[in-house]
């Protein structure tokens, strides 16, 4: 345990180091605010201390901040200092006149705050004593970080202090769930956002104000609110991640954490200890094993092999590429003569172009039918990204047989045949993560459904994954509700109704909506003899979702007990990008014998296609 835990930063024996003359700068890392022990240990050696968050139009007070600091005698901190690079040159010198030319008074101190930055003063940066500390890993660590930064006299201060106590633990514990939760990635967070220590102290003073402020009803749900939406919430972007915050708030923050040995996890291990005071807390979580189990928060195994397969496969796709960067000389050769088989490979296997015109002509007698619009647009795009394809690969074994100069983009284009990936101008139309391979079989597949519908007429089963714009074709089908029914499309809304037979067995489309197939569960399975989602199976990553159809349906008030609202994405990166976000649709299930924030926690979603 010696050599694999980290020490506690000990910010004392630095500031013992430090002398008037020698500024000390602290180097951020995710997670990492040092406002909050600057200011305990000013406290604790009793010095006056002023604060700049460094940025536009703050260049000034800053200089005035610290001429008065080395006059008087106080600490100047200032903050955030590659917020305010320019200014940076002008800080070098104002350092030098303060402390070489005329020297400061004894106690003054100047502190600074920074990201890693190349534009930072080399001399500033070589005079400065540096500090940082690497973002603590696991749940241990976080909480006992967050413990040693808390002081007796901060635990000590509320009035109902029982209560203060439990609710405190359970801010640890929440707080250093949110920062690990980071590890299983998509299943995790849909974005990983940088929670720190101010997030948490914001928090702890709301528990000791509410506490000391209504100490015989408790406002629970202005804590939850103030804690999970107002102060973490603030930094959080994604919906389904606002889902999950107020999840892990509602089962932490409650009357039942004030009950003796309340439990924090579905495991025995992990609970709010009996004994209340800062160094049992300590003691307990110093007891805790050194690496959790995905069941701590509220995860499958199946979390933390995923994340484990996806950093595997971030580093080899840094070692191919880094091999591939390194070839040169005589290896030129050999990667024209492989990106020219790539080429000639692809022309032969790329599928031909829809017949808009032969479709348009077939269709006609449909009119103005929402469905036959989508039908005919789908067909413009993929036939548009065809044409670009074999465009782009001409020009490339143009270029590779010297009868025209690569471009720039023609050579990223060579790069990624050579690499066995798809040119990120071949992804305009649609997102995937492809290999090239399967992306070229994928693409096959797609113009094959909007020949079938265009030639005979629309299927009795649609994949969804298949349509450039899926969010289209499901507005389209609520159109088509709407006109067919003479009421307006705002007052309709989706029912799922989950099939329990496969596709061999439906013998006509529905009447109202559509079926949709070839959707995938990621972080749970769909249980056909119970009608509902169940646990998956270990080393189940995906499982297949069962046909579902996609019924309109007058709008009614949500009931959402006994039901998942799970969301559903175009493909695993749930973010998607600016331009196309990945998230389309809520898709109601039935949640089983457990509630839906068991499955917020599991990160469960629907997904269009697992690459």
């Amino acid at each position: 345990p010696k050599f694999a835990e980290p020490p506690a930063f000990d910010i004392e024996s630095v500031y013992d180091e430090s002398t008037n003359v020698s500024p000390l700068i602290f180097v951020l890392s995710a997670g990492m605010d040092p406002t909050g022990l600057l200011r305990a240990l000013s406290q604790t050696r009793n010095m006056n201390y002023q604060t700049i968050s460094l940025g536009q139009g703050q260049a000034p007070k800053a200089t005035k901040m610290l001429e008065d600091g080395s006059r008087q005698g106080f600490w100047a901190f200032l903050a955030n200092c590659h917020l305010s690079i320019r200014w940076m040159p002008v800080l070098e010198k104002l350092v030098e006149k303060l402390m070489d030319e005329s020297p400061p008074h004894k106690n003054f101190r100047l502190w600074m705050s920074s990201d890693p930055t190349p534009a930072f003063p080399i001399a500033l940066l070589q005079r400065c004593i540096k500090m940082t500390t690497e973002p603590p890993r696991g749940l241990k660590a976080n909480m006992t970080r967050t413990l040693t930064n808390t002081t007796e006299e901060q635990f000590n201060r509320v009035r109902e202090h029982a209560k203060y106590k439990k609710l405190f633990f359970s801010l640890v514990w929440f707080h250093a769930l949110l920062l690990e939760r980071r590890k299983f990635r998509q299943l995790g967070w849909n974005v990983p956002y940088d929670f720190n220590d101010s997030d948490f102290d914001i928090c702890e003073n709301i528990l000791g104000m509410y506490l000391d402020e209504y100490p015989n009803e408790i406002p629970w749900e202005a804590i939850r609110y103030l804690i999970a939406d107002a102060n973490y919430g603030g930094r959080v972007t994604e919906h389904p991640d606002n889902r999950l915050l107020r999840s892990y708030c509602n089962d932490f923050f409650c009357p039942a954490a004030l009950q003796p040995k309340f439990m924090l996890s579905s495991l025995p291990t992990y609970y709010i200890p009996e004994e209340g005071t800062l160094p049992s807390y300590r003691s307990y979580v110093r007891d805790l094993p050194m690496a959790e189990p995905p069941e701590a928060f509220g995860q499958h195994v199946n979390a933390e092999i995923s994340s484990a397969l996806e950093e595997c496969q971030v580093l080899l796709s840094t070692l191919v590429g880094m091999s591939g960067a390194g070839a040169g000389g005589g290896a030129g050769g050999s990667i024209a003569d492989k990106v020219m088989q790539v080429c000639e490979s692809l022309t032969t296997s790329l599928p031909d172009e829809v017949d808009y015109n032969d479709i348009r002509e077939r269709t006609a007698d449909q009119g103005a039918s929402a469905t036959i619009v989508v039908l005919m647009q789908e067909i413009e795009r993929y036939n548009t990204l065809l044409r670009q394809v074999r465009e782009s690969i001409k020009q490339l074994q143009r270029g590779l047989q010297g009868f025209v100069v690569i471009s720039e983009e023609q050579e990223q284009v060579m790069h990624s045949l050579f690499g066995g990936t798809v040119p990120q101008s071949w992804l305009k139309c649609y997102p995937s993560m492809k290999p090239l391979s399967t992306w070229t079989t994928d693409l096959t597949e797609r113009i094959d459904q909007l020949n079938q519908w265009g030639l005979f007429g629309a299927p009795k089963v649609f994949w969804l994954g298949g349509f450039t714009f899926p969010t289209g074709f499901l507005t389209a089908l609520l159109q088509t509700s709407a006109r067919k029914n003479m009421i307006s499309v705002d007052t309709l809304s989706f029912e799922y109704l989950v099939q329990g037979h496969d596709e061999s067995a439906i013998a006509n489309a529905p009447k109202e909506g559509s079926y949709i197939r070839s959707m995938i569960l990621d972080g749970a399975k769909w249980d056909t003899n119970a009608g509902c989602l169940s646990e998956p199976e270990p080393m189940m990553l995906y499982a297949p979702m069962p046909i579902v159809h996609f019924k309109p349906v007058a709008k009614k008030k949500a009931t959402l007990e006994g039901l998942y609202q799970c969301p559903l994405y175009l493909y695993p990166v749930r973010t998607g990008t600016r331009e196309r976000p990945s998230f389309m649709i809520w898709v109601e299930l039935k949640s089983g014998s457990v509630d839906g924030s068991f499955w917020v926690k599991r990160g469960t979603a629907l997904l269009l296609a697992t690459a």
